[in-house]
């Protein structure tokens, strides 16, 4: 520890990503990004901005992102906010929406980012502990002292709350914010933005690193009452007036004009998904019920961390989260068919050899 460090340095506890592996051979299934490419829309659309103006600022108000978004949501610009990745947006959100002395709540299961952001921001916090079958107590997030922030698919579990449920959150918390992370969302039911015109109190923010294939380009958007993103927008130029690129900027535009391509990548991975999880299943595994884009399992002999380790010494990375309550699964990403059979071959010879 150097002495020159800041206190806020010094309470930080950094958020741990899944390991970046380079080699080619490698089967990637351990940081829930997409298996197929974007669109051609997109890469023709970066193409084009290449060959113009990057000696030149992006637009400070990424106005014509924010309008395209929200016209698929059915909202107008002044409700949509746009940063570099959702973790960004998540990141202003604490700062703009949460203070410190009045504890926040989300689930003990989640996102870790959550309390490496809380401890960064000095905001306290209460971790609810999630039901035995993992879903949400959803009363235990009544009447917050300082707000709500959750995963809904929850993060690594893949379990999904059902829209009812969140609304019985936000309502229950008038005069905090309760914050929708829907990164996975595209994959499950039904989003929370149909209430934003509802409740005042709500931001939806999701990603378009997941079901759009854009890992790349770190786009992830806000959606809420103008007054909620306006707050997030005097926090962003308080720290940076150029989030988004000019690559990124088109690029998600182009990624939210090709629907039919989104709509055909999204339903080819919920269909794998399923066809994995009952292949699980035959192993004697235990999936959770996902909505997402991965699927949280164990194995009911064979121990999640020896499973994990053996995995990759054959090329396949998977994610193992050694925490209380989770030490024993293992959430793997949703590739390819190929990728999937592959996986299940694997896992299969290795229970056997165990």
């Amino acid at each position: 520890m150097s002495k020159f460090w800041s206190s806020m340095v010094k309470r930080t506890d950094p958020y741990v990503p899944g390991e970046q592996v380079e080699q080619k051979d490698i089967v990637k299934l351990n940081t829930n990004e997409n298996p197929y490419p974007p669109s051609l829309k997109v890469t023709a659309a970066i193409q084009q901005e290449m060959g113009r103006n990057l000696q030149l600022y992006p637009s400070p108000t990424a106005s014509e992102l924010r309008e395209k978004i929200g016209r698929q949501y059915g909202l107008s610009t002044e409700e949509v906010f746009v940063g570099n990745g959702s973790d960004e947006v998540l990141a202003f959100s604490f700062m703009a929406f949460f203070e410190p002395g009045n504890p926040i709540r989300f689930p003990d299961v989640t996102y870790s980012f959550y309390p490496v952001y809380a401890k960064l921001f000095d905001i306290a916090y209460e971790e609810v502990p999630l039901n035995a079958d993992f879903t949400l107590p959803i009363h235990k997030y009544f009447h917050s002292e300082g707000g709500v922030i959750l995963p809904n698919p929850n993060a690594p579990t893949s379990v999904y709350a059902e829209l009812e449920q969140i609304e019985e959150i936000v309502k229950n918390n008038p005069d905090n914010v309760v914050i929708i992370d829907e990164a996975y969302i595209d994959f499950a039911s039904k989003s929370a933005t149909e209430l934003i015109r509802k409740y005042d109190n709500l931001l939806v923010i999701q990603t378009t690193s997941k079901s759009r294939s854009l890992a790349g380009l770190r786009v992830g958007f806000a959606m809420g009452a103008p007054s909620l993103i306006d707050a997030l927008i005097r926090i962003k130029d308080s720290f940076n007036s150029y989030t988004l690129d000019r690559l990124a900027l088109v690029g998600a535009k182009a990624a939210f004009e090709d629907d039919a391509y989104f709509k055909e990548t999204v339903e080819k991975i919920i269909t794998t998904r399923e066809k994995t999880k009952e292949a699980l299943q035959l192993l004697s595994f235990n999936v959770l019920p996902s909505q997402a884009n991965f699927v949280f399992a164990s194995h009911e002999m064979v121990p999640a961390e020896f499973l994990y380790n053996e995995l990759k010494k054959e090329g396949i990375l998977v994610r193992y989260f050694n925490k209380p309550g989770i030490s024993n699964f293992l959430r793997i990403t949703i590739g390819t068919d190929e990728q999937m059979e592959g996986l299940v071959v694997k896992l299969s010879e290795i229970i056997k050899s165990y």
